[in-house]
């Protein structure tokens, strides 16, 4: 794929790749350059029909395709990733702006799921029971759902298509990948390397577009099942929308994730975690520390050491050497931050470090790193999910106090405590209502063998993705009750 030009993307339907039917396209930018790199389709409701058409045409022959059988293009695929990654990591930083090193290890996370879901044969197990009554005998077993659609963000284009899409076609399933629009670039080169190892054609299929080709999906008859990640906003609509369909649906939605810092943390080791956590990926990600609330003593020490961290942060181009920290995804989030950051400020809140007067390179969709301190925790920006490098503290007295502050937040995504003291450590982690829970780490990314959780605003429905959850997700359990009469047999 052209690494300068600007490229003209398609959708991929049934084993090719097709314009959209309307002809519509976007412009897709470098957010650190501003260039164009590309025109993603805006496709409409007649190309999402002819995708779930090719879907439902490829399912009956692909779901009788033996597992053991299936996952032989899930181990050819990840074999490609592997041998594919620096370039896929290139085409994530030129469109989503995050560093090499991030965007590589965003792509080694997804390359995990493809390793689990090769785990199919056996996760598929079902279950039975001999002489449940007298010569009757209980099966449990797994069975595709069907056509299945992955709607995906901007912030993790090559990771989080893979939270679903390995296991959805390993269960037996035929997908349909919708990126998003602002970050096509990358899935489109993941269903190159899809198409080359020679799937059936209509087992996946990627569906480029915005709003209206999200809706047809929504609606869609022969869509049996949606998996969705974005803010909370629109994972409501999307939640509601499917399952008023009768589909089956999991949404993880947006958060505001508080890290609590206690007064016998190793300081230097915290620092850096948190600063990584709060200024990695410029902010942009679902499990990025967003407050962090310092406790007694901890408030002496803790502001100015993250200060530091923040001021020292290298931002720029991800493609460059040595940078830390890219830009937003585009300007019109750099202006939203910026008016979060100056409405914190006329309502109290210190700006220690950072805000829109900080240096940053002049073009590209640039935030400096920025720490609030005084952060009310009945305060806009302590309550709204900012998607950018700002961190907000808080201060507090007791650990008590910090969990009660995590407990009233809307949002239950993830939340993470730094301390020596185990005791202390077993309280947050059993009081703690969130989905996720990280003891001295930043970011409680589970690995693939297990859910990816959420709780509250955090997330629409009941299973999660990835593990033994996305299994669950992708199949119908049938149960099977047999009796075989003895003297039936006695005829032949």
């Amino acid at each position: 794929m052209n690494q300068t030009s600007s490229i003209e993307l398609h959708n991929y339907i049934g084993g090719a790749w097709r314009q959209p039917r309307n002809g519509n396209s976007a412009p897709v930018c470098n957010p650190a350059t501003t260039e164009r790199i590309a025109s993603v389709p805006m496709s409409s409701n007649a190309d999402v029909d002819d995708a779930v058409a090719a879907a439902r045409a490829a399912f009956p022959a692909w779901r009788r395709t033996p597992p053991g059988e299936r996952i032989q293009y899930l181990f050819a695929l990840k074999q490609l990733l592997d041998a594919n990654i620096r370039d896929l990591a290139a085409a994530i930083t030129r469109e989503c702006g995050k560093t090499l090193a991030e965007a590589e290890g965003e792509l080694r996370r997804g390359i995990e799921n493809v390793e689990v879901a090769c785990g199919i044969p056996t996760l598929m197990m079902g279950a039975n029971v001999e002489d449940i009554a007298r010569g009757i005998d209980e099966i449990m077993i797994r069975q595709p759902v069907g056509v299945v659609a992955i709607i995906t963000p901007f912030n993790f284009p090559g990771m989080i298509p893979l939270w679903f899409l390995p296991y959805a076609i390993a269960c037996g399933n035929c997908a349909i990948v919708k990126p998003s629009e602002k970050t096509p670039v990358t899935m489109a080169r993941v269903f190159e390397l899809l198409e080359a190892i020679k799937l059936p054609p209509g087992v996946v299929n990627l569906v480029h577009g915005g709003r209206e080709s999200v809706d047809a999906l929504l609606d869609h008859s022969g869509v049996r099942a949606v998996s969705f990640v974005g803010s909370s906003a629109v994972a409501r609509h999307v939640y509601s929308r499917a399952a008023a369909s009768g589909k089956r649906v999991q949404c993880q939605g947006g958060a505001k994730n508080p890290s609590v810092i206690l007064p016998d943390a190793d300081m230097e080791m915290t620092t850096k975690i948190v600063a990584d956590s709060a200024f990695g990926c410029a902010g942009q990600r679902c499990l990025a520390t967003s407050v962090a609330i310092a406790v007694g003593d901890a408030g002496r020490t803790f502001p100015g050491l993250i200060s530091d961290a923040a001021a020292s942060r290298r931002v720029g181009n991800g493609l460059e050497a040595g940078v830390e920290m890219g830009p937003v995804i585009t300007a019109d989030s750099k202006q939203r931050i910026h008016g979060l950051l100056a409405a914190a400020t006329r309502g109290g809140a210190t700006m220690r470090v950072g805000g829109a007067d900080a240096r940053v390179p002049a073009v590209g969709n640039f935030v400096a790193p920025t720490v609030l301190d005084n952060v009310e925790s009945g305060s806009e920006i302590a309550g709204t999910e900012i998607f950018g490098p700002v961190l907000s503290l808080m201060h507090a007295r007791t650990v008590e106090e910090a969990i009660e502050y995590v407990n009233r937040a809307a949002y239950g995504n993830m939340a993470c405590l730094f301390t020596r003291d185990g005791l202390a450590a077993r309280k947050f982690r059993y009081e703690a209502e969130v989905g996720n829970v990280g003891i001295n780490v930043g970011v409680a990314a589970p690995m693939a063998f297990f859910p990816f959780s959420g709780w509250k605003e955090s997330f629409f429905g009941d299973l999660h993705a990835q593990g033994r959850d996305a299994i669950d997700f992708y199949t119908e359990k049938k149960v099977v009750v047999e009796r075989w009469p003895t003297d039936w047999s006695r005829k032949f």
